[in-house]
Protein backbone atom coordinates (compact mmCIF):
# COMPACT_ATOMS: atom_id res chain seq x y z
CA UNK A 1 0.00 0.00 0.00
CA UNK A 2 1.45 3.82 -0.71
CA UNK A 3 1.37 6.22 1.93
CA UNK A 4 -1.58 8.09 3.49
CA UNK A 5 -3.49 10.11 2.02
CA UNK A 6 -3.94 13.65 4.33
CA UNK A 7 -6.33 16.28 3.56
CA UNK A 8 -6.92 19.77 5.01
CA UNK A 9 -9.20 20.01 7.47
CA UNK A 10 -8.78 22.48 9.58
CA UNK A 11 -5.67 21.54 11.78
CA UNK A 12 -6.50 18.31 11.19
CA UNK A 13 -5.74 15.73 8.59
CA UNK A 14 -7.78 13.12 7.02
CA UNK A 15 -7.26 10.16 6.74
CA UNK A 16 -8.71 7.07 4.32
CA UNK A 17 -9.14 3.79 3.94
CA UNK A 18 -10.86 1.47 0.76
CA UNK A 19 -12.86 -1.12 0.26
CA UNK A 20 -14.39 -3.42 -2.56
CA UNK A 21 -16.12 -6.44 -3.29
CA UNK A 22 -15.12 -9.07 -5.01
CA UNK A 23 -16.69 -7.49 -8.61
CA UNK A 24 -13.81 -6.78 -11.56
CA UNK A 25 -15.23 -3.47 -11.78
CA UNK A 26 -15.01 -2.82 -8.21
CA UNK A 27 -11.49 -4.07 -8.08
CA UNK A 28 -10.10 -2.38 -10.92
CA UNK A 29 -11.52 0.95 -9.26
CA UNK A 30 -9.98 -0.21 -5.93
CA UNK A 31 -6.33 -0.46 -7.35
CA UNK A 32 -6.92 3.00 -8.93
CA UNK A 33 -8.13 5.07 -6.53
CA UNK A 34 -5.08 3.42 -4.20
CA UNK A 35 -2.67 4.79 -6.71
CA UNK A 36 -4.28 8.25 -7.29
CA UNK A 37 -4.87 8.63 -3.28
CA UNK A 38 -3.09 6.33 -1.08
CA UNK A 39 -4.64 4.24 2.08
CA UNK A 40 -4.12 3.90 5.30
CA UNK A 41 -5.69 0.51 7.72
CA UNK A 42 -8.84 0.84 8.51
CA UNK A 43 -7.33 0.86 12.37
CA UNK A 44 -6.29 4.17 11.41
CA UNK A 45 -8.71 5.61 9.10
CA UNK A 46 -11.12 8.75 9.74
CA UNK A 47 -13.23 8.04 6.72
CA UNK A 48 -13.51 4.29 4.90
CA UNK A 49 -14.80 4.35 1.62
CA UNK A 50 -16.65 1.27 0.27
CA UNK A 51 -16.29 -0.01 -3.39
CA UNK A 52 -19.11 -1.81 -4.61
CA UNK A 53 -23.24 -2.08 -4.57
CA UNK A 54 -25.67 -2.03 -1.36
CA UNK A 55 -24.70 -4.83 -0.37
CA UNK A 56 -21.28 -4.39 0.37
CA UNK A 57 -22.49 -1.09 1.89
CA UNK A 58 -24.31 -3.27 4.59
CA UNK A 59 -21.44 -5.34 4.92
CA UNK A 60 -19.18 -2.67 5.66
CA UNK A 61 -21.96 -0.65 7.79
CA UNK A 62 -21.96 -3.69 9.82
CA UNK A 63 -17.84 -3.87 10.58
CA UNK A 64 -18.14 -0.32 11.39
CA UNK A 65 -20.82 -1.11 14.20
CA UNK A 66 -17.74 -1.16 16.85
CA UNK A 67 -16.11 1.80 15.48
CA UNK A 68 -18.67 4.11 14.28
CA UNK A 69 -16.33 5.35 11.72
CA UNK A 70 -18.13 7.06 8.67
CA UNK A 71 -18.71 5.52 5.20
CA UNK A 72 -18.56 6.99 1.92
CA UNK A 73 -19.91 4.37 -0.64
CA UNK A 74 -18.98 4.47 -4.42
CA UNK A 75 -21.05 2.51 -6.84
CA UNK A 76 -19.41 0.15 -8.34
CA UNK A 77 -21.80 -2.56 -7.80
CA UNK A 78 -25.52 -3.64 -9.43
CA UNK A 79 -27.49 -1.68 -7.04
CA UNK A 80 -26.24 1.51 -4.95
CA UNK A 81 -29.02 3.10 -3.97
CA UNK A 82 -26.69 3.98 -0.98
CA UNK A 83 -23.72 4.50 -3.36
CA UNK A 84 -22.69 8.04 -4.55
CA UNK A 85 -21.30 8.11 -8.02
CA UNK A 86 -17.96 7.19 -9.65
CA UNK A 87 -15.87 9.59 -10.07
CA UNK A 88 -12.02 9.50 -9.81
CA UNK A 89 -11.32 12.58 -9.53
CA UNK A 90 -11.12 15.23 -6.95
CA UNK A 91 -12.09 12.78 -4.16
CA UNK A 92 -10.68 14.80 -1.33
CA UNK A 93 -12.60 17.75 -2.57
CA UNK A 94 -15.90 15.45 -2.48
CA UNK A 95 -15.30 14.54 1.11
CA UNK A 96 -14.88 17.59 2.10
CA UNK A 97 -18.28 18.72 0.61
CA UNK A 98 -20.14 15.18 1.63
CA UNK A 99 -23.56 15.77 3.58
CA UNK A 100 -22.83 13.46 6.64
CA UNK A 101 -26.52 10.89 7.46
CA UNK A 102 -27.25 9.21 10.02
CA UNK A 103 -29.05 5.67 9.84
CA UNK A 104 -29.75 3.64 13.05
CA UNK A 105 -29.89 -0.35 12.58
CA UNK A 106 -32.36 -2.91 14.07
CA UNK A 107 -31.21 -5.59 16.34
CA UNK A 108 -32.99 -9.03 16.05
CA UNK A 109 -32.91 -11.28 18.80
CA UNK A 110 -34.01 -14.94 16.72
CA UNK A 111 -35.14 -18.27 18.66
CA UNK A 112 -34.38 -21.73 16.67
CA UNK A 113 -36.02 -24.76 17.22
CA UNK A 114 -33.00 -26.27 18.74
CA UNK A 115 -32.98 -23.47 21.38
CA UNK A 116 -30.08 -21.43 19.75
CA UNK A 117 -30.68 -17.67 20.31
CA UNK A 118 -29.13 -15.73 17.14
CA UNK A 119 -28.90 -11.93 17.40
CA UNK A 120 -28.07 -9.48 14.35
CA UNK A 121 -28.01 -6.52 13.39
CA UNK A 122 -29.71 -4.84 10.18
CA UNK A 123 -29.62 -1.34 8.56
CA UNK A 124 -32.35 -1.89 5.54
CA UNK A 125 -34.84 -4.66 7.00
CA UNK A 126 -35.02 -8.03 9.10
CA UNK A 127 -37.36 -10.07 7.41
CA UNK A 128 -39.27 -13.22 8.18
CA UNK A 129 -40.01 -16.23 5.16
CA UNK A 130 -41.77 -18.95 4.91
CA UNK A 131 -39.12 -22.03 3.75
CA UNK A 132 -40.88 -24.55 2.57
CA UNK A 133 -44.40 -24.66 0.28
CA UNK A 134 -46.28 -24.09 3.62
CA UNK A 135 -47.52 -20.46 4.26
CA UNK A 136 -46.42 -19.37 7.24
CA UNK A 137 -48.75 -18.54 10.66
CA UNK A 138 -47.40 -16.08 12.34
CA UNK A 139 -48.25 -13.91 16.09
CA UNK A 140 -47.85 -10.53 15.69
CA UNK A 141 -47.04 -8.74 18.97
CA UNK A 142 -45.59 -4.62 19.42
CA UNK A 143 -44.68 -3.20 22.70
CA UNK A 144 -45.79 -6.53 24.93
CA UNK A 145 -49.65 -6.46 23.48
CA UNK A 146 -50.68 -8.86 20.93
CA UNK A 147 -51.76 -7.12 17.64
CA UNK A 148 -52.51 -9.73 15.28
CA UNK A 149 -53.14 -13.41 16.96
CA UNK A 150 -52.68 -14.55 13.33
CA UNK A 151 -51.10 -13.72 10.20
CA UNK A 152 -51.39 -16.20 7.40
CA UNK A 153 -48.16 -14.79 4.76
CA UNK A 154 -45.27 -15.69 2.66
CA UNK A 155 -43.13 -13.61 5.27
CA UNK A 156 -42.91 -10.04 7.06
CA UNK A 157 -40.53 -7.73 7.81
CA UNK A 158 -39.39 -4.40 10.07
CA UNK A 159 -38.05 -1.78 7.51
CA UNK A 160 -36.05 1.31 8.84
CA UNK A 161 -36.11 4.62 6.74
CA UNK A 162 -32.66 3.84 4.99
CA UNK A 163 -33.99 0.56 3.74
CA UNK A 164 -37.85 1.23 3.25
CA UNK A 165 -36.47 1.85 -0.52
CA UNK A 166 -35.48 -1.59 -0.74
CA UNK A 167 -37.39 -5.12 -0.31
CA UNK A 168 -40.03 -3.00 1.87
CA UNK A 169 -41.16 -1.35 -1.48
CA UNK A 170 -41.23 -4.31 -3.61
CA UNK A 171 -43.55 -5.79 -0.55
CA UNK A 172 -45.69 -2.58 -1.86
CA UNK A 173 -44.57 -1.06 2.16
CA UNK A 174 -44.58 2.81 2.66
CA UNK A 175 -41.24 4.78 1.81
CA UNK A 176 -40.36 6.77 4.85
CA UNK A 177 -38.29 10.17 4.44
CA UNK A 178 -34.33 8.98 6.43
CA UNK A 179 -35.47 11.73 9.49
CA UNK A 180 -38.51 9.83 9.94
CA UNK A 181 -38.51 8.64 13.44
CA UNK A 182 -40.49 5.31 12.21
CA UNK A 183 -40.31 1.92 11.35
CA UNK A 184 -42.63 0.14 8.75
CA UNK A 185 -44.02 -3.15 9.26
CA UNK A 186 -44.68 -4.35 6.23
CA UNK A 187 -46.76 -8.09 5.22
CA UNK A 188 -44.98 -10.34 2.10
CA UNK A 189 -48.30 -11.94 0.25
CA UNK A 190 -50.56 -11.77 3.15
CA UNK A 191 -53.40 -14.43 2.55
CA UNK A 192 -55.25 -13.90 5.57
CA UNK A 193 -56.44 -11.01 6.90
CA UNK A 194 -55.87 -10.54 2.49
CA UNK A 195 -56.56 -7.08 3.26
CA UNK A 196 -53.87 -5.99 5.54
CA UNK A 197 -51.04 -3.78 4.29
CA UNK A 198 -49.27 -3.56 7.67
CA UNK A 199 -48.68 -0.60 9.87
CA UNK A 200 -45.86 2.48 10.55
CA UNK A 201 -44.75 2.37 13.79
CA UNK A 202 -42.92 4.63 16.51
CA UNK A 203 -39.00 4.17 15.90
CA UNK A 204 -39.43 3.02 20.06
CA UNK A 205 -41.10 0.08 19.16
CA UNK A 206 -40.16 -3.60 20.34
CA UNK A 207 -41.98 -5.84 17.82
CA UNK A 208 -42.31 -9.59 18.62
CA UNK A 209 -43.28 -12.45 15.75
CA UNK A 210 -43.95 -15.63 17.10
CA UNK A 211 -44.12 -18.78 14.39
CA UNK A 212 -47.05 -20.84 15.07
CA UNK A 213 -46.48 -23.71 13.70
CA UNK A 214 -42.86 -24.03 13.38
CA UNK A 215 -42.03 -27.72 12.59
CA UNK A 216 -44.92 -27.90 9.90
CA UNK A 217 -44.16 -24.25 8.66
CA UNK A 218 -40.96 -23.33 9.01
CA UNK A 219 -39.88 -19.62 8.94
CA UNK A 220 -36.22 -18.10 8.39
CA UNK A 221 -35.33 -14.95 9.65
CA UNK A 222 -32.72 -12.30 8.13
CA UNK A 223 -31.18 -9.39 9.11
CA UNK A 224 -30.70 -7.81 5.70
CA UNK A 225 -28.54 -10.65 4.12
CA UNK A 226 -27.55 -12.79 7.26
CA UNK A 227 -30.07 -15.92 7.23
CA UNK A 228 -31.26 -17.51 10.63
CA UNK A 229 -33.28 -20.62 9.57
CA UNK A 230 -36.02 -22.58 11.48
CA UNK A 231 -37.03 -20.15 14.06
CA UNK A 232 -39.42 -19.80 16.87
CA UNK A 233 -39.87 -16.49 17.13
CA UNK A 234 -37.74 -12.95 16.50
CA UNK A 235 -37.54 -10.05 18.89
CA UNK A 236 -37.14 -6.93 16.95
CA UNK A 237 -36.01 -3.09 17.77
CA UNK A 238 -34.55 -0.08 16.44
CA UNK A 239 -30.44 -0.05 18.50
CA UNK A 240 -30.12 3.81 19.19
CA UNK A 241 -26.74 3.18 20.27
CA UNK A 242 -24.93 2.09 17.03
CA UNK A 243 -26.00 4.91 14.79
CA UNK A 244 -23.70 5.40 12.06
CA UNK A 245 -22.80 7.92 9.44
CA UNK A 246 -22.97 7.57 5.49
CA UNK A 247 -21.86 10.36 3.28
CA UNK A 248 -23.00 11.62 0.03
CA UNK A 249 -22.12 13.98 -2.30
CA UNK A 250 -24.05 17.38 -2.54
CA UNK A 251 -27.68 16.97 -4.49
CA UNK A 252 -27.28 13.17 -4.12
CA UNK A 253 -27.97 12.67 -0.22
CA UNK A 254 -30.04 9.77 0.85
CA UNK A 255 -33.09 12.05 1.96
CA UNK A 256 -33.26 13.47 -1.29
CA UNK A 257 -32.72 9.85 -3.12
CA UNK A 258 -35.92 8.81 -1.43
CA UNK A 259 -37.94 11.72 -1.41
CA UNK A 260 -37.29 11.44 -5.52
CA UNK A 261 -38.20 7.56 -5.32
CA UNK A 262 -41.29 8.89 -4.03
CA UNK A 263 -42.35 11.00 -7.19
CA UNK A 264 -40.84 7.60 -9.47
CA UNK A 265 -38.64 10.33 -10.77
Amino acid sequence: MSGNLTLAQGKASMKLAFTANARPEAQEALERLRRLYGECSEADADIIVALGGDGHMLETLRRRLEDQKPVYGIHRGTVGFLMNEFIEEALPERLEKATPVRVRPLVARCETLSGQVVTERAFNEVSLLRQTAQTARLRVSVDGAVRMPELLCDGIMVATPAGSTAYNFSAHGPILPINARLLALTPISAFRPRRWRGALLPHTAHVRLDVLDPERRSVSASADNLETRDIVSAEIREDPNAALTLLFDKGHALDERILREQFNV
